[in-house]
């Protein structure tokens, strides 16, 4: 997801004990396979570059086959946090998130395979699925890839690649036909009459549910005014990744082309502009404003607007619309999650809640600033 934390503190993401969840998906893993494959389940690991929205279980296991040779495989499990560590979303759809992934690789999206979903929250305490695990390297948030690490170290035309590479996995995404395939699971259950405005009230649900009576934020109420009254042209619908940043994404090991998309919490039916500005939004508008107030240089000439909207363009044949707003619309869902995450932090003692509800938004003067159309 996209909680970045700007330090290299260990950030605390869960309560629950590895141990008791290895015994316990040892035991469900069995249930699953035939009678007598014995599975055996390694010690559970955790990715420790990027967000903490879903869990992120990484294991392997060894079983008994049904001819009764030796089998094994290298997995990555995805399940809803606790409600005592204080999500970071209301809900957590792991049937939604498991369909999508099955949905968009029928059309050539590099995501990992589903194995097994499980709805049941009795085996592990909540809803999960379990995927196969590939092999690559994700641009990192801790430290952010502007600052260290692979993507900062390669060269400019390297990252050229990367950047045009990704753009064709989010238009690939993008061309998942509609009419052929049941995408009812994606549309969001609030009111609205385009897939965009469920989009808007479905976060406009989120930060209600943030607020839930306590402190409100002015700079997202007046970023959700603002996006009322400069709504967009929408010239399309597709189904969108939602989470579209590069540190969702898992390149080839010794070059530049995604060999797995990932992370799939905030998918859902929207605008082809949906991805593209949060694509943005993320890399210049976020990480690039932080490094650069904190005297770093990034990669400012990265992940432009402009060559986004062109290239995306040249491969789509799709003229890029009204991005600004998109822009803009990113900062306001990125404000409320990174709201969430404060208090998360609070909650491990791992920070204070500040005075003001707008200093739980790292980029609240960046999100101003656009308001007024300064960027």
């Amino acid at each position: 997801m996209a909680e970045e934390e700007m330090s290299d503190a260990e950030v605390v993401r869960t309560s629950r004990d590895d141990r008791v969840l290895r015994t316990r998906l040892q035991d469900w893993l069995a249930s699953r396979l035939p009678n007598g494959a014995n599975p055996q389940v390694s010690e559970i690991s955790a990715p420790s570059a990027s967000g903490m929205s879903s869990e992120t279980l990484l294991f392997d296991a060894t079983w008994t086959g049904e001819g009764g040779g030796q089998e094994s495989g290298a997995f990555v499990g995805r399940m809803a946090p606790a409600e005592h560590d204080l999500p970071t979303f209301p809900s957590y759809d792991m049937s939604m998130q498991a369909g999508v992934l099955r949905l968009v690789g029928e059309y050539g999206v590099p995501v990992p395979a589903v194995r097994w979903l499980e709805t049941d929250p009795d085996p592990l305490g909540a809803p999960f699925f379990v995927m196969e695990r590939l092999r690559g390297r994700v641009p990192g948030d801790v430290p952010p890839y502007l600052a260290a690490g692979w993507v900062f170290e390669a060269s400019d035309d390297e990252r050229r690649q990367l950047q045009e590479a990704t753009i064709g996995a989010i238009a690939k995404i993008h061309s998942v036909d509609l009419e052929k395939s049941d995408t009812g699971f994606l549309e969001f259950d609030v009111p609205g009459d385009t897939p965009l405005r469920r989009h808007v009230a479905n976060q406009r649900s989120y930060y209600e549910w943030l607020v839930d009576g306590g402190r409100r934020s002015p700079l997202i109420e007046r970023t959700f005014e603002w996006l009322d009254a400069n709504w967009p042209n929408e010239t399309s619908t597709v189904v969108s990744w939602g989470d579209s940043r590069i540190g969702n994404i898992m390149y080839d090991e010794n070059g530049f082309e995604p060999v797995a998309i990932l992370d799939w919490e905030m998918a859902g039916l929207g605008t082809r502009e949906l991805d593209l500005g949060w694509l943005c939004f993320m890399h210049t508008y976020f990480f690039q404003k932080l490094l650069e107030q904190a005297g770093a240089p990034g990669l400012p000439k990265f992940l432009l607007a402009d060559d986004i909207a062109e290239t995306y363009g040249k491969i789509t044949g799709h003229t890029v619309e009204d991005l600004r707003w998109y822009l803009v619309y990113g900062g306001l869902r990125h404000a409320i999650i990174m709201s969430r995450i404060n208090e998360r932090m609070v909650h491990f003692g791992q920070g204070e809640a500040p005075a003001d509800p707008d200093d739980r938004i790292p980029h609240r003067y960046t999100l101003a600033n656009m308001l007024e159309g300064r960027f």
